[in-house]
């Protein structure tokens, strides 16, 4: 393998990695300590925070999604191109690594389906309401609490998702034998 293949192999890899980490660590943060916190926060506070703290992490969150899995893709492409020589065989996709690969990545794409579907468009209305209540007086839509139960539940089905996700990953490198 040259130095350039590496160095590119490396970004690649960094750049995926990194993504995850953001990614997943953000939808922990709303897991496990916004959805405690936020109901225990004072009601003339709550607004403020969803309409200057969560419209920015949410936008951080949904990139963090995309550039996770664009950078998986790109590495599987390489991959699967012979870049590095991580396809001595001439079947990446078909080895060992490569399956739990493509179970961990199918798991991250529905992952960020979520997101970008579900997950933002529902935040992006809830959002939206909130501001015009804090700027108008407007009541909040009927629809509202419908809203917050389909991000709601998309986001823990993500939560769950990323166990086995995360297990697959990490198994393609330490834990060849799943395929045997």
């Amino acid at each position: 393998m040259s130095d350039a293949e590496q160095i590119y192999l490396d970004l690649v890899r960094y750049g995926h990695i990194f993504s995850g980490i953001l990614w997943i660590g953000i939808l922990y943060f709303y897991n496990f300590v916004q959805a405690i916190a936020l109901p225990r926060m004072p009601a003339e506070a709550r607004p403020h925070y969803q309409t200057t703290i969560l419209p920015f992490s949410l936008n951080v969150f949904r990139w963090a999604s995309l550039s996770t899995l664009l950078f998986g893709l790109l590495f599987i492409i390489s991959a699967e191109a012979g870049v590095g020589n991580l396809n001595l065989d001439g079947a990446y996709l078909l080895s060992d690594r490569g399956k739990s690969i493509l179970v961990g990545g199918t798991l991250g794409i529905i992952m960020a389906y979520n997101v970008w579907m579900i997950i933002w468009p529902n935040q992006q209305k809830i959002i939206a309401a909130v501001k015009d209540t804090l700027e108008n007086g407007t009541p909040a839509p009927a629809d509202q609490p419908k809203w917050a139960r389909t991000a709601l539940l998309a986001s823990r089905t993500n939560t769950m998702l990323s166990i086995p996700m995360l297990f697959f990953m990490v198994a393609a490198v330490h834990l060849t034998i799943l395929w045997q």
